[in-house]
């Protein structure tokens, strides 16, 4: 009788336990890192700031101005990275996943991005090296993640997963490692080490990874476009998101808030593809 009793207590123990920290499996939430058309660089517009209650942003920063707290569930208005920053790609993103997704399904986004930025920013062993010659403009944007974006970006998905479960990684980057035939490896270790960190399965979540501004457009990066195409060869659950139309801004680098639109509806078809919903359209 004793034993008996012991057992009920530590089965009630353990139930609490799991009760505390139990996943939702309607909470689609989606990891998202790069530089600056990540990081939002097109000014939202009122279209832009609509509250779905069933898309929500991470805090990845203080934002007192803001009334956000690192953290902390917000719905996902812009900005959705750091407190000043734009309109970016995730924005759309989540809108045309809840165009289709089922009521009962809530989507998270998580954006940490670095305007400017190498991929070796994310390193997660040599970022140090890195951070350690940044010019004074990219510093600014280092310090509110304490200088640590990958470190941060791990940091917020492991809350995350509290809440719920992380079904893919959204990649805008590469216009500083323009004609960098490495880039595929060295995204490869970023990948790598965020599914080792948060346990995840790579068969499971893809990454998605947005091209540069087209050579249509008058594309400054445009060559890096061949070479992330490469991606999918050292990452087989990799795919590339084309910027084929998306408008630019006149720096040629940066996308307009429509491209912004454009782009992250075209991320969004992609991933409910991946989740097994047929015939969704881009635009």
């Amino acid at each position: 009788m004793k034993y008996k009793r012991s057992f009920s207590v530590l089965a009630v123990l353990f139930l609490m336990h799991t009760a505390a920290f139990a996943q939702d499996p309607n909470f689609y939430i989606f990891l998202c890192f790069g530089q600056s058309n990540m990081e939002g660089h097109a000014k939202f517009e009122p279209q832009d700031t609509t509250a779905n209650n069933r898309f929500k942003v991470l805090e990845a920063v203080d934002c007192p101005e803001l009334g956000r707290k690192k953290g902390e569930w917000y719905p996902a208005t812009p900005p959705l990275a750091r407190c000043n920053t734009g309109l970016t790609p995730a924005d759309y993103f989540g809108r045309t996943l809840l165009a289709t997704l089922p009521e009962n399904i809530k989507v998270g986004v998580i954006n940490v991005a670095v305007g400017g930025c190498k991929i070796e920013l994310f390193e997660k062993g040599t970022y140090q090296s890195y951070v350690a010659t940044a010019p004074d403009w990219m510093t600014a944007a280092l310090v509110p993640y304490d200088k640590n974006p990958y470190g941060r970006l791990v940091e917020m998905a492991k809350l995350a997963q509290k809440d719920g479960v992380i079904k893919g990684i959204l990649m805008h980057q590469g216009e500083s490692n323009t004609g960098d035939e490495t880039w595929p490896s060295k995204v490869k270790g970023v990948y790598d080490n965020l599914i080792k960190d948060l346990n995840l399965n790579p068969k499971k979540v893809p990454l998605l990874a947005g091209e540069m501004v087209s050579k249509e457009q008058g594309g400054k990066c445009a060559s890096m476009n061949t070479i992330i195409a490469k991606l999918p060869q050292v990452i087989p659950n990799a795919h590339i998101i084309s910027s084929e139309d998306c408008p630019a801004v006149a720096d040629q680098l940066h996308f307009s808030a429509e491209g912004y639109r454009k782009l992250g509806r075209r991320y969004g078809a992609k991933m409910l593809s991946l989740l097994g919903y047929k015939n969704v359209k881009a635009e």
